[in-house]
């Protein structure tokens, strides 16, 4: 009977144990269902959208181009006699550079100078006797032996011209290269000889978006830098716009002249130009940090109470850390300015107070 008792007691506690489980598990699904947990905060830094001045600027890459450069050819065949320069010379304009074997030439105009001279005195001696009525000549001898003569007479400066062509010279003030002929060579017409450069001044050509045409004149000045001298900064001035807009870039070609009076700069170089379009005294800014990119579209997390949304921007200049919003923010808005690759759009961010 003892028995019996106990186990009644033992059943009785485990149905107690099962119904206190269910109410716990009820209870706790109640509690799930009925009290969502809150969403955590991220702290973020803030910055305003201000108003200032900024410079705009267009930033292009380009080759340096001598304004006056050539490779020195003769214009007719030749054994070189004697060269007149050094490798790296400046030369003035007209100063001789390489001259040729003349004795061919020289005879062929000293041959072509004594036909001229007897075609002149057979015409002369024609014209003599017809003034003096000594006898009659007819007037198509007179005629073939003017003309006799003035061909001899071309005849002679053709030759003339030629001689003069065995002596090459500077077309205009410059600085030479490595030659590239010796003594004793027999060059053709047409031949390299040595390249002439006019390193006073040089040009850049350079590319600009369409968008900037109503912004470009002439007159505007640049500055450029290039590797070769990477503290240096160097100025020019734009001097040809192109009338002609690239239908498949969508870009305008622009001509620049950089002054270069010591040499410094050496055609071919790549240089960085930046071209100044003007001042905008109340252009929209915000820090760099807060862009990003999202879809190849450049966007912002904007602070709206006490969550952000996306926002696409339009930007423009960037100059000391700030960049240029063209469109999408107002004046007085905020904008996340760091940890912007922890949001998305909609989260709840608490403000971090600035120091």
């Amino acid at each position: 009977m003892k028995s019996k008792t106990i186990v009644g007691v033992i059943g009785i506690c485990a149905l107690l144990v099962m119904v206190a489980a269910k109410l716990g598990d009820w209870s706790t699904s109640e509690s799930s269902t009925h009290v969502p947990e809150l969403e955590p905060r991220v702290i973020v830094e803030v910055a305003p959208v201000i108003v200032g001045s900024i410079t705009e600027s267009i930033q292009a890459v380009g080759t340096l181009e001598a304004i006056a450069s050539i490779t020195v050819r003769p214009e007719i065949a030749g054994v070189i006699r004697r060269i007149h320069f050094q490798d790296g010379q400046v030369v003035e304009r007209a100063a001789p550079l390489v001259e040729l074997d003349p004795e061919e030439l020289q005879s062929q105009v000293t041959q072509a100078a004594a036909e001229e001279k007897m075609a002149l005195v057979t015409y002369e001696r024609l014209k003599r006797i017809t003034d003096e009525q000594s006898a009659i000549v007819p007037a198509q001898q007179m005629d073939e032996a003017r003309m006799a003569w003035h061909a001899a007479s071309a005849n002679r400066h053709l030759y003339a011209a030629r001689l003069k062509k065995t002596v090459i010279r500077a077309p205009f003030n410059g600085t030479l290269g490595l030659r590239r002929v010796s003594v004793g060579d027999y060059l053709q017409p047409g031949q390299d000889i040595v390249n002439l450069e006019d390193l006073t001044t040089l040009h850049v050509d350079f590319k600009v978006a369409e968008a900037w045409l109503s912004r470009l004149h002439v007159g505007q000045t640049l500055t450029l830098t290039t590797d070769a001298f990477p503290n240096t900064t160097f100025e020019g001035q734009v001097t040809a716009i192109d009338p002609r807009v690239d239908a498949v870039n969508r870009t305008i070609a622009v001509r620049a002249v950089i002054p270069n009076p010591e040499g410094t700069l050496r055609p071919g170089l790549f240089v960085t130009v930046l071209l100044t379009v003007g001042e905008d005294p109340r252009a929209l800014l915000i820090p760099e940090e807060a862009e990003f990119l999202r879809q190849e579209k450049t966007m912002v997390f904007r602070v709206e109470e006490q969550t952000v949304r996306l926002k696409e921007v339009t930007l423009g200049a960037r100059e000391r850390g700030m960049v240029q919003v063209r469109a999408g923010l107002s004046e007085g808005d905020l904008v996340v300015r760091t940890g912007t690759h922890k949001l998305r759009d909609g989260a709840l961010v608490s403000v971090k107070p600035s120091e």
